[in-house]
C-alpha cells in the first residue's frame, strides 16, 4: 500500500499544498470538534474549511470525503483514531498548525497531506498506513 513517500516541506514557503483548501479531521468527539474549531481561530486558521470524518466513513474515498461540504460530521462523535489530512493550505500553515497542535498537548494524532496517491485510498487504509509508519518510525530496533 505504501505508494507515497515522505517529503519534507518548507516551513516558511507559501506554496500550496495539493486538493482544496480544507482539513479532513478524525477521532475527535463533538466536544473536542468545539475546541478544534477555537484553536483554529486562535492560531489564525479558522477560514479552513473542516469535515468531521464519521464511524462509518472508512470505506469511503478520501478525495470523496475531502469533496463534501464545509462542516459535514459537526457534532457527531467520531471513533475513529485520531487525523488530521490536510490540504490546499500553504507549507507555512502547516508548519503551524502541526507544531501548535503539539504545543498545544493535543492527544496523539496522526498527520497527513492530501496526495494524488492519497485521495483514491479509503480512509481506512489511510489511517491503517499512518498508524503503522507512526510505529515504525517509534520502533528503537
Amino acid at each position: 500500500m505504501s505508494d507515497g513517500t515522505f517529503k519534507p516541506v518548507s516551513n516558511s514557503s507559501e506554496k500550496r499544498l495539493y486538493g482544496p483548501r480544507k482539513l479532513l479531521l478524525c477521532g475527535f468527539s463533538s466536544e473536542s470538534q468545539d475546541k478544534m474549531g477555537v484553536f483554529l481561530e486562535m492560531i489564525g486558521m479558522a477560514d479552513i474549511d473542516r469535515v468531521w470524518a464519521l464511524p462509518g466513513d472508512g470505506e469511503k474515498t478520501v478525495g470523496e470525503l475531502m469533496g463534501l461540504s464545509n462542516d459535514t460530521g459537526r457534532g457527531i462523535d467520531s471513533g475513529l483514531p485520531r487525523a488530521v489530512i490536510m490540504a490546499g493550505i500553504t507549507e507555512k500553515e502547516l508548519h503551524l498548525l502541526v507544531d501548535s497542535c503539539r504545543r498545544a498537548g493535543m492527544r496523539q494524532t496522526l498527520f497527513a497531506t492530501l496526495t494524488p496517491v492519497s485521495e483514491k485510498w479509503s480512509l481506512g487504509d489511510l489511517l491503517r498506513e499512518l498508524g503503522c509508519e507512526r510505529e515504525a518510525l517509534a520502533d528503537p530496533s
